[in-house]
């Protein structure tokens, strides 16, 4: 979100009133007059530029690819209702899963907002699971709210409970996903950077084979040129 400051216009009408009032109520046709009434209205201004705040709007911020800032847009809403759902729900469990969902989600809408070609791959998440998991975590927390056991009540409870660790999984999964050209390239580079260290001889094992070839010569020299006692 951007925070725009909106200073406030009182100051500027109580100078205005000031410098009105001064008019109707004293001379004013003399410099020092108009100096008295500068004066004045700058006084009562800086008193009402103290007490009045200032107006802070916030405006959402746009990328100009609609369907990124929509998907921003629904990731903030669902953001902040699974926070109040976590202040709502008394239980340990649920509730430090929500958190946990929460971060994910989070992850989620910051990969994909700095690389927006990943967008396709979190349609279905949008769409389905995190809408879905919304409705599970609200019907829990209506369950909770009635105060009282009963069969329907608990069933419904013990069935979003089972599923959590689940929900869980299948976010981190689909965060997850989002890293998978990565760990590709990634492992490309790797590879290609340990067949130019073997090439270039600064791998462990051409150090390693290096070694053992300067070692065997070493070793054959000293036989060829050494003093052999008889007796």
């Amino acid at each position: 979100m951007k925070k725009i400051v909106h200073k406030s216009a009182i100051p500027l009408y109580a100078a205005a009133v000031v410098w009105i009032l001064y008019a109707v109520l004293f001379p004013l046709y003399k410099p020092g007059h108009f100096l008295l009434a500068a004066i004045a209205a700058a006084v009562v201004g800086l008193i009402a530029r103290a007490l009045c705040k200032d107006v802070v709007e916030e405006v959402p911020e746009t990328t100009g690819n609609e369907e990124l800032d929509q998907m921003t847009a629904e990731g903030r809403r669902a953001i902040e209702e699974m926070k109040a759902l976590d202040e709502r729900i008394a239980d340990e469990k649920i509730s430090a899963a929500i958190v946990r969902l929460q971060q994910v989600t989070e992850q989620i809408f910051r990969e994909v907002k700095s690389e927006p070609k990943k967008l396709p791959q979190i349609r279905k998440f949008m769409s389905y699971y995190l809408p879905t998991t919304l409705k599970l975590l609200r019907a829990y927390d209506s369950a909770c709210a009635q105060g009282v056991s009963g069969e329907n009540i608990d069933a419904a409870k013990k069935g979003v409970a089972g599923i959590m660790d689940r929900i869980v999984a299948a976010f981190e999964k689909q965060l997850d996903s989002l890293f998978g050209d990565q760990a590709l390239d990634i492992s490309t580079d790797v590879t290609v950077l340990e067949n130019m260290m073997v090439r270039e001889g600064f791998s462990a094992d051409s150090l390693h084979q290096t070694v053992q070839t300067n070692t065997s010569s070493s070793d054959t020299e000293e036989g060829e040129g050494g003093i052999t006692l008889e007796l």
